[in-house]
Formats: C-alpha cells, sequence, structure tokens
C-alpha cells in the first residue's frame, strides 16, 4: 500500500474553497488511487488536524461528508474505516445515478427543432431532432451545476416529454423505449459563458466553462447527442483508470464541489 496523505498536497485558506472541503478531496484522493484501501483505517483526528494545520471542527465536518458519501465508517471511539473504493467498478450510469441521487433537475425545454450544423457533424444528417434543454441543481443548496443538451430522434417525441422528465431520468426514458446503448463517445472542450448560460449557471458573462459532449452509440450507429456545461469553479471531470482498461478509457464522472449548509 502507499503512504497514505504523505504532505504533498496541501489546503490553504486563501484557495477559495471551504477547508473541510479541501480535506475531503484530499481524503477523497487518497481512496481513490488505492493509498487508503477498503478496510484501512484513516489517521485520527488529532493526526490531520497536525497533518494539515486545521482545527477538529474541520476535520469532523470532511469525515461526515466521506461519510455521507459512503466512503468511510465512522465508529466511535475507535476511528474511521475506508468501506469501499472512491471509484466505482460499475459503468457510466452507475456514476450518471449517483449525480442525480445529489441533484434535481429543471426541465427549461423540450421539444423539436432543427439541428444544429455542430451537431449535425457528429451525427447522422437529418434535419430535426428532439431538443431537451434541462438544469441540474445542488438537492441541498438549489445552486445551479450543470446545464445539458439532448438532441435525441424525433420518434422518442411521445416518450421523451417535460412530464416524463420529471419522474425519470433521460437514461431510463430511453432504455425504456426499448434502446440499448452500446457505447459513449466522450469529447471535453472549454468555452466562455454566453449570456443564456452564464444565466442559468449563476455565473458572469465571459467566465470560464467546461463543456464535455457524449454521441451515444446504438446497433453501431450514432443514436444521440449530449453535451454538459459547468462551471470550473463548481465542478470537476473525472476520470477513473486501472491497469485493465486504460487502453479502453476507462471511466468518466462528474463531481461537484460545492459547499453544503449548515445548521
Amino acid at each position: 500500500m502507499e503512504e497514505p496523505c504523505n504532505g504533498t498536497a496541501r489546503v490553504s485558506a486563501d484557495a477559495g474553497v471551504p477547508l473541510h472541503r479541501q480535506l475531503y478531496l484530499v481524503l477523497h484522493d487518497e481512496i481513490s488511487r488505492g493509498a487508503l484501501a477498503s478496510g484501512d483505517a484513516l489517521p485520527t483526528e488529532q493526526t490531520l488536524c497536525d497533518m494539515f494545520g486545521v482545527s477538529r471542527i474541520t476535520v469532523r465536518r470532511a469525515l461526515a461528508d466521506l461519510s455521507d458519501a459512503g466512503l468511510v465508517d465512522r465508529r466511535h471511539g475507535v476511528g474511521s474505516f475506508v468501506t469501499r473504493p472512491a471509484s466505482s467498478d460499475g459503468s457510466h450510469l452507475d456514476a450518471e445515478r449517483e449525480v442525480e441521487s445529489e441533484t434535481d433537475v429543471e426541465v427549461i425545454e423540450c421539444g423539436v427543432r432543427s439541428l444544429p450544423p455542430a451537431v449535425g457533424a457528429r451525427w447522422d444528417s437529418r434535419d430535426d431532432a428532439l431538443y431537451v434543454l434541462r438544469l441540474r441543481r445542488a438537492r441541498d443548496t438549489g445552486e445551479p451545476l450543470v446545464v445539458t443538451e439532448a438532441w435525441l430522434p424525433v420518434d422518442l417525441t411521445a416518450v421523451v416529454t417535460e412530464s416524463s422528465l420529471a419522474r425519470a431520468p433521460l437514461h431510463r426514458l430511453i432504455s425504456d423505449a426499448g434502446v440499448t446503448l452500446e457505447c459513449l463517445e466522450h469529447e471535453m472542450t472549454a468555452e466562455i459563458a454566453g449570456p443564456r448560460t452564464a444565466s442559468l449557471l449563476g455565473t458572469a458573462i465571459g467566465s470560464p466553462l467546461i463543456r464535455m459532449n457524449r454521441v451515444a452509440f446504438a446497433a453501431d450507429a450514432p443514436h444521440h447527442v449530449l453535451s454538459t456545461v459547468m462551471s470550473p469553479s463548481k465542478s470537476r471531470i473525472v476520470v477513473n483508470q486501472n491497469a485493465m482498461d486504460m487502453e479502453e478509457g476507462g471511466r468518466m464522472f462528474v463531481a461537484h464541489d460545492v459547499l453544503r449548509p449548515t445548521n
């Protein structure tokens, strides 16, 4: 096992992220990369205080967040122990389900419209598509996190509606329609926020954004196109790989670094 918490990662009050959240991310990374394996004990609260120069309250909040995420088991009077690796062996849909459990979705637009040329270049040649625009907010705070656009075959119009999206996530509606997805092709880019996106995400026009475009394949052909945009000040794109799947592209998910409300 690697030596955990080797001191190369620092936390700082000047980083613009709460100290307990920074410590959470450091420990999350230790678990994710295997420095702390399932069943291992985390350093004691006092040891973490001394290592990172933070208060016991900060340490306890970070450990509580790790416990809420299902990554550690806190045993009173004994310590905190890793319960499972942060990177799941599950599929891309497992990661999406985790995001869904932490956010609420608001459907901004749902209807047939002309296919933009940039989307058409990734898809089969067609004129129209079912367009779905959604906004995901942090469930605890209501903070806007992610704007998601989807361009779908028009034959899903009766299945993917504003009311159905309020009851079930998009991937489930697609699956229930009998579509079996085979793979996803990812593309990540950077851009600046235009007026509409800035308004939806609650950020300034011209601020930096991350965009992730995905083409979903079914029956050996592109089936639909998804595009997600988020602010790097609130979210990260994390790719997990092990020795077995490095050549296959690994697994990808989105993690949100947002402040939890306090009582």
